[in-house]
C-alpha cells in the first residue's frame, strides 16, 4: 500500500518531457500479437497498465524483452488463446486482444474484462461486429468465447464511436478475407497511431482519423520500429499542473494539435499557453469560471482531461459548468475535492463549480486513475498537508508522476503504508 503526500503551495516552474501515450500502446502491445516477425516499440512508458498487459502476452506465449523505454516483442510462439482471469479483471485494455487473437488463431476466451470503475462500458459494440464477421460468440458464466474457421470482411456501422471497439475491429480485420469497412468509428489520435504501426508492419488500413475505416485483408505480417505518439492526456494533466500552482512550465514532447479542445478551455480559464512545434510553455494566472465544459469524443474536450479541470475550477473567479456526456460515472472525484473545501454540486450529469479562495490539504482516496490524478493537482495547491490514497490508480497511467513533480518543484513523496492484518 502506498501513498501520497503533498505539502501544498509550491510554485511548479521548469521543463518536464512527456511520455509514449498509454492509450496508443496497450492496442499497439495487442496488435503485436498479429506479427510473424520481432517487434520494436520506443518511448514506452513504464505504468502498471503496460505491465499487466505484458504479463498477459507472456502468459501466451510471447517472448518479451524491455530495456529501458524500448520494448521487443516475439509473438511467433503465441501458443494459447485463452486469458487468465485474474489478469483479464485487473485492466479494461485486455479486451483488445480478442480480435487479434481472432485473427491469428481462429479463437480466443476471456473473462468480462476489469478497469476503473468510471461507468458502463459494455463490450456489446466489439461482439456486434465481430459476429459480422464471421465469429461465433458464446457468453456464459462470465466468459465469452468466440471462434471463427475464416474471419470474413464486413460493413460494419458502430451504434456509438467507441475508441476499443474501433480498434479491436480493426485489428481483426487484418486477416479477414476481403475489405472491411467500419462506419461511425472513433477519431482518437491513438487510432491513428495504431493504423501506422499496422502499416508499418504490412497491413493495408486507411481512414483512421475520419469517420471510415477500411481495411483490406492480408495473409501475413512483418516485423516493425514504432515510437509511440506522445500522451495528449498526461501533457494536459501538466498544462493544468502549472496553471493550478501559478507556475511557469514548459512540456516538451507534445503534438499541440491533439490538444486543442484542452488548451481551447484552459485559455478560456484565464491560462497563459504558447505553442511550438513539439513543445508548449504555460503560464498560470488568475483562474476564471468556463461555463461550458462538456466532454465528447474526438476532437472534442476528452473525459480523462474531466477532473483535472475540475480541480482547476475549483479555484475560478464565478461559477463553471462541467458536463460530462461519455462516462455517467466519471464524477467519483467531487466528494473527494468537497472534503478539501470545494463547493461542487452536480445535477444530473453537469457538476456545478462554484470557485473558492483556497482548497485545504486533507485525507483522500484515489477513485480511479483520473479523478486520482486530479487529487494530486488540487493537493498541489492546497494550504497544508494532503494525504492521497490507493495511488495504484495513478500508477495505471502515469509513470511516476510523483518523480515528474518533484522536478518542477513540487513538494510530493510516496511513502509506504503499512499493511494491517484483521
Amino acid at each position: 500500500m502506498e501513498k501520497f503526500v503533498i505539502e501544498g503551495g509550491e510554485r511548479l516552474s521548469g521543463k518536464i518531457r512527456i511520455t509514449g501515450a498509454k492509450n496508443s500502446i496497450l492496442p499497439i502491445l495487442a496488435a503485436s500479437l498479429l506479427s510473424s516477425g520481432k517487434v520494436r516499440i520506443e518511448d514506452v512508458p513504464r505504468i502498471s497498465d503496460v505491465k499487466v498487459m505484458l504479463d498477459i502476452l507472456e502468459c501466451l506465449g510471447v517472448k518479451i524483452d524491455w530495456k529501458e523505454n524500448s520494448l521487443e516483442l516475439d509473438a511467433d510462439s503465441l501458443s494459447t488463446s485463452e486469458i487468465p482471469e485474474k489478469l483479464m479483471c485487473e485492466m479494461r485494455s485486455s479486451i483488445f486482444l480478442m480480435g487479434p487473437l481472432l485473427g491469428k488463431l481462429g479463437k480466443v476466451k476471456v473473462s468480462y474484462p476489469g478497469g476503473c470503475a468510471i461507468g458502463p462500458r459494455p463490450i456489446d459494440l466489439h461482439l456486434k461486429g465481430l459476429i459480422s464477421m464471421g465469429v461465433e460468440v458464446v457468453e456464459e458464466n462470465g466468459y465469452v468465447s468466440a471462434k471463427a474457421g475464416t474471419l470474413k470482411g464486413s460493413t460494419i456501422h458502430l451504434d456509438f464511436p467507441s475508441v476499443g471497439a474501433t480498434e479491436n475491429l480493426m485489428m481483426a480485420a487484418i486477416y479477414a478475407k476481403g475489405f472491411t469497412r467500419l462506419h461511425n468509428v472513433a477519431k482518437e489520435p491513438e487510432i491513428v497511431d495504431l493504423q501506422n504501426f499496422l502499416n508499418k508492419m504490412g497491413a493495408r488500413v486507411r481512414g483512421a482519423g475520419t469517420d471510415i475505416i477500411t481495411i483490406e485483408g492480408v495473409k501475413s505480417l512483418d516485423g516493425a520500429v514504432h515510437r509511440l505518439i506522445p500522451d495528449r492526456i498526461i501533457a494536459g494533466t501538466m498544462i493544468v499542473a502549472a496553471g493550478i500552482t501559478d507556475g511557469e512550465v514548459i512540456i516538451e514532447n507534445i503534438i499541440p494539435e491533439h490538444l486543442e479542445a484542452v488548451i481551447s478551455k484552459l485559455r478560456e480559464a484565464g491560462l497563459e499557453i504558447l505553442e511550438d512545434s513539439d513543445s508548449l510553455m504555460v503560464r498560470g494566472g488568475k483562474i476564471k469560471g468556463v461555463n461550458s465544459v462538456r466532454t465528447l469524443p474526438y476532437p472534442g474536450f476528452p473525459t480523462d482531461m474531466q477532473p483535472q479541470i475540475m480541480a482547476l475550477l475549483s479555484y475560478a473567479d464565478g461559477i463553471s459548468v462541467v458536463k460530462e456526456s461519455v462516462f455517467e460515472g466519471r464524477f467519483s472525484h467531487i466528494n473527494e475535492l468537497n472534503k478539501m473545501g470545494a463547493q461542487i454540486t452536480v445535477q444530473e450529469r453537469s457538476a456545478i463549480i462554484k470557485g473558492v479562495n483556497n482548497l485545504k490539504g486533507a485525507k483522500v482516496k484515489a477513485p480511479d486513475l483520473r479523478a486520482g490524478a486530479a487529487l494530486v493537482l488540487a493537493g498541489l495547491s492546497a494550504q497544508g498537508t494532503t494525504l492521497i490514497d490507493e495511488v495504484h490508480y495513478i500508477d495505471r497511467g502515469y509513470e511516476r508522476l510523483d518523480l515528474m513533480l518533484q522536478k518542477l518543484g513540487a513538494n510530493i513523496k510516496r511513502v509506504h503504508a503499512p499493511v494491517i492484518n484483521v
